[in-house]
């Protein structure tokens, strides 16, 4: 009976593993990095991110997907985003050194999810901070504009740079800072130059200050929108195709989330 009973309760866990699988896609064919199942992205931008993420896999061998899905199929983000990067083999065998980027836009009253998995082999380029500051910064801000190919744009740049080693993640880190504090000294120190020179030129005409007023007015407006944290990537053309897996698909869980 207690045989019965086990021979049972293991039937029904393989049944459940294989109704699990078949509620996650499969790669589209042919093979590509950029995997749009929700149909969010433009031809022309699609083939912009796969010919961006192919050209670091030739010259490195590094997998960054970018999947989109319109149903979560009732998982929580993270564990769907990590199921499909162990189904998919994400990342070369031995190194694990894929990420993915997974996104379900928001769709009615139904919010917008993503999730940025790295492979083992990436933890330490793009830890779980980075991830989640790579997430709030250049991808969900973008998002909640419905603007998805410049937040993947931003997000893949700022990987790419992270993982060949062109930015520390310390770097990283202090880049926005920096970004956000600049012209706010720069405004402080313009301001205080206009007003010491207006002393000193008081009772003359005004005109000999335009230069430092032009220079103020284009501070107040020059800190108005940004692209990726690294300068932006734009290429065109391309085609999919001949491109394979590296069967990898180890992820420790690591990465981060966010909505809008």
């Amino acid at each position: 009976m207690n045989r019965i009973k086990i021979v049972a309760v293991l039937m029904l866990m393989c049944v459940g593993f294989f109704l699990s699988a078949q509620d996650l896609p499969s790669p589209m064919q042919p093979p590509r990095l950029v995997n749009d199942f929700a149909s969010i992205l433009t031809d022309q931008e699609q083939l912009t991110l796969e010919a961006k993420l192919r050209n670091y896999y030739d010259t490195t061998s590094t997998q960054l997907y970018i999947i989109t899905v319109s149903d979560l199929q009732g998982y929580d983000v993270a564990d769907y985003t990590i199921k499909v990067g162990e189904k998919w083999g994400i990342g070369q065998q031995g190194k694990n050194n894929g990420a993915l980027i997974l996104v379900k836009p928001r769709i009615g009253n139904q919010r917008g999810e993503a999730f940025i998995a790295t492979g083992y082999g990436l933890e330490d380029v793009i830890p779980d901070a980075i991830a989640k500051r790579i997430m709030e910064r250049e991808m969900v801000p973008a998002f909640q504009e419905e603007h998805y190919f410049r937040g993947f744009d931003m997000a893949t740049t700022a990987m790419i740079n992270l993982a060949s080693g062109k930015f520390s993640a310390d770097g990283y880190m202090g880049e926005g800072g920096l970004i956000m504090v600049l012209p706010f000294i720069i405004f402080m120190i313009l301001f205080f130059v206009i007003f010491f020179n207006v002393r000193k030129t008081k009772g003359r005409s005004v005109g000999h200050n335009i230069p430092l007023w032009v220079a103020l007015g284009m501070m107040s407006g020059g800190g108005r929108g940004r692209s990726g944290g690294f300068g932006g990537f734009s290429s065109g053309g391309g085609s999919f195709g001949g491109f394979s897996g590296g069967g990898g698909g180890s992820f420790g869980g690591g990465g981060a989330r966010g909505s809008w």
